[in-house]
């Protein structure tokens, strides 16, 4: 009646703007944020936890809305809508209906009223009234879900899928997805039995859902994994079942624990089919496939697959928790394109991740473990400064990076091989301000980029301030490498002065004048 009273030229529009949000998803921009962000630029997220708190704030206002409503019933009485739209008025936690009929029990049910659903049950079954499928297969969801809240006899479940089959009540998909929902519990009876239970569905002409296929992954698990991958490919499938939402992320966790990759194409393809992708669930569902797919790529593609993946699921579907962004490193690193990683440092900067210490170390022990072409160590260089700058920050961020000896040496290491001497030499007093000692290979290091001999005088002293062993084999290379002043060499007291007595090398000059 409604769409009848409307001119053509409207329902034509409202076709129009229907079909394009259908098609929304396959023309995604990956390279802008997710589509219920566009309205409103301010709120586009730039991390993972902006959004989630952005896509769930709508959700979040709906549902205090509703809690106030329900608080206070009494001031939300006035029925403006016409017609009546139930889900605007407060909620009726007790029962309303007292005479026995399948009105009094679906009330029930909806309110959660287990024994009171049962007890209803019983007295329709005893009164001679035959109760619907409907009501039957709500029933049974009710009894699977919050059985161990209100405990019932073990038998109950069993007895009323026998009165169905008495009073000639056929089951439908909720029915058998309920059953299957139990069997997961069941242990080894659950294979045997859910088999028999595919196969009352296939006799009554029953096609299994999303969530049939997930209850059958949980009890069969890497076994049944690539049969209902055979048996659901290319197939779109639409909403039957609250569990449906958790097919994918299910497959998807069976292709991660067992590394197989093609498994894991072939569920992707499935989601890309006709409009599956509403079926991914909630934001923290599609978080958890997309973490995983993205994790098992990782390990088992290669370098550019990854990157190619990365930039179209980053940052328009997914955003990638700490552990995702090591994996990409450890990519990287296998790979042998660590170059990328000054360009994996600004998303991980943007996307909020820059405060994990252990993502932080991972960085920079990759960066300053192999010699690379000049123009990667000078932006390498400018990556580890940057790192620098954020532990220099102290407590003026919200969650501060402490300063370890791995980052101190892993950043020095980085600015010596991009000859930047003077930034390293920086982090020297940094060592001492923290307390830290730096290893003995790190003052080798300094002594190779070294050019001028009061420096390497400098670093001897150093050196000796730490109580380094190698102290005296560093002023025996000194001596040997550098031209140095007679008061360096001997000092008559000074501070930076070396002293040999014979053919032996001695430190009393350093180690005096350094403590």
């Amino acid at each position: 009646m409604l769409l009848s009273s409307l001119p053509l030229s409207n329902l034509i529009t409202e076709l129009a703007i229907v079909t394009k949000q259908r098609h929304i998803h396959s023309f995604q921009d990956s390279t802008a944020a997710h589509y219920m962000f566009q309205d409103d630029p301010y709120l586009t997220p730039r991390t993972s936890a902006e959004f989630k708190l952005y896509s769930l704030s709508q959700e979040s206002g709906r549902l205090a809305a509703k809690h106030i409503v329900n608080t206070n019933p009494k001031f939300f009485q006035k029925d403006f809508a016409e017609p009546h739209i139930p889900c605007l008025m407060p909620e009726t936690m007790e029962p309303r209906i007292e005479d026995v009929s399948e009105a009094a029990l679906l009330e029930r049910i909806m309110l959660r009223k287990v024994k009171a659903a049962v007890d209803m049950y019983d007295q329709l079954l005893q009164a001679g009234t035959t109760v619907s499928t409907d009501a039957t297969n709500d029933l049974l969801d009710l009894i699977c879900l919050y059985g161990d809240h209100d405990p019932l006899q073990d038998d109950k479940p069993e007895e009323l899928l026998k009165q169905m089959n008495e009073q000639k009540v056929k089951p439908n998909l909720l029915t058998f997805n309920a059953v299957l929902k139990a069997l997961r519990r069941c242990g080894s009876l659950a294979r045997a039995q859910s088999l028999h239970t595919l196969s009352e569905m296939k006799a009554l002409g029953i096609t299994p859902s999303l969530a049939s296929f997930h209850h059958v992954l949980g009890i069969f698990y890497k076994t049944g994994n690539y049969l209902m991958l055979t048996e659901v490919a290319g197939r779109s499938f639409v909403p039957q079942d609250p569990d449906d939402v958790y097919f994918f992320s299910t497959a998807m966790r069976i292709c991660l624990e067992t590394k197989d990759l093609e498994s894991a194409y072939r569920v992707h393809n499935l989601l890309n089919v006709g409009e599956n992708w509403r079926l991914l669930g909630d934001s923290f569902q599609q978080s958890i496939y997309y973490g995983r797919f993205f994790n098992l790529l990782c390990m088992m593609e290669h370098i550019d697959v990854v990157l190619k993946w990365y930039n179209e699921l980053i940052p328009s579907l997914f955003y990638p928790n700490p552990q995702g962004m090591k994996d990409l490193l450890q990519a990287l690193d296998t790979d042998n394109r660590l170059d990328m990683i000054p360009q994996i440092w600004k998303d991980i900067r943007r996307m909020g991740h820059d405060n994990k210490s252990d993502l932080v170390e991972e960085l920079l022990s990759l960066m300053a473990r192999d010699r690379h072409s000049p123009e990667v160590q000078e932006s390498f260089a400018a990556c580890a400064l940057d790192v620098r700058s954020l532990y220099k920050q102290g407590q003026v961020a919200k969650v501060a990076l402490e300063w370890t000896t791995a980052s101190m040496t892993n950043i020095t290491t980085i600015l010596l091989a991009a000859q930047k001497t003077k930034q390293a030499w920086d982090m020297l007093n940094i060592f001492k301000t923290k307390n830290r000692v730096p290893s003995e290979e790190l003052i080798d290091e300094f002594l190779v980029r070294i050019k001028d001999g009061q420096q390497a005088v400098e670093l001897v002293q150093i050196s000796a301030s730490f109580c380094l062993p190698s102290t005296p084999n560093l002023a025996q290379r000194v001596l040997q490498e550098f031209e140095l002043s007679e008061e360096q060499r001997y000092g008559g007291g000074g501070q930076k002065s070396i002293c040999i007595p014979g053919s032996y090398l001695l430190f009393i000059h350093v180690l005096v004048f350094s403590f």
